[in-house]
């Protein structure tokens, strides 16, 4: 089994359909803000527009955090501004939408079925030096959760910025954290 966990995101280059454009996009536009890789299986498919439509819906969320959202699915970037053209929930998509028809990224974060030539649904969540802090891997059939998502982000970036407090189950900014010692073993 892969370990992602304080791994450093590897080189890559991959074109992407952003705003109505082409772009390229690289591991050097990771750093220095907080970044997700949302993986998914194909572009005109069923879950993924519910998927991307609720990501683009608390995309602004997401921004005032210091991160970026890049979408990834093994369609071209043509493939992905005809969705966009298209499909009125994919067109009001504002993060960067990566095509991986080359399989690089979707090999290196362990999210391949190269007998489908897709990406199971992979949410990973790097810091901006592009060290991975969390991730998740759902199978084809499981839909995700933004403002779960958005949620997972601000306990990263509090445990980040916090190191000696860590975030218990359903925390929320503003929540009561912990700060680990020998007297709170077997006390929670």
């Amino acid at each position: 089994m892969n370990h992602f966990i304080e791994k450093k995101v590897e080189p890559f280059c991959v074109q992407a359909y952003h705003n109505g454009e082409f772009k390229e996009i690289t591991e050097k536009n990771l750093l220095g803000k907080w970044s997700i890789f949302f993986f998914y299986p194909a572009d005109f498919t069923f879950v993924c527009p519910t998927e991307l439509g609720d990501l683009a819906d608390h995309y602004e969320e997401f921004q005032k955090l210091g991160c970026e959202i890049y979408s990834v699915s093994t369609d071209s970037h043509f493939v992905h501004k005809a969705w966009a053209d298209a499909s009125d929930t994919i067109k009001k998509i504002r993060y960067p939408m990566l095509s991986d028809c080359a399989w690089n990224l979707s090999k290196q974060f362990g999210v391949l079925l190269p007998e489908e030539g897709q990406a199971l649904r992979g949410t990973f969540i790097a810091d901006p030096q592009g060290v991975i802090q969390a991730y998740e891997i759902h199978n084809l059939g499981i839909g995700r959760n933004a403002a779960e998502l958005l949620r997972k982000l601000q306990a990263a970036q509090f445990v980040a910025e916090h190191g000696d407090e860590v975030c218990p189950a359903k925390w929320q900014p503003g929540a009561e954290t912990l700060k680990p010692s020998l007297d709170l073993v077997g006390m929670l």
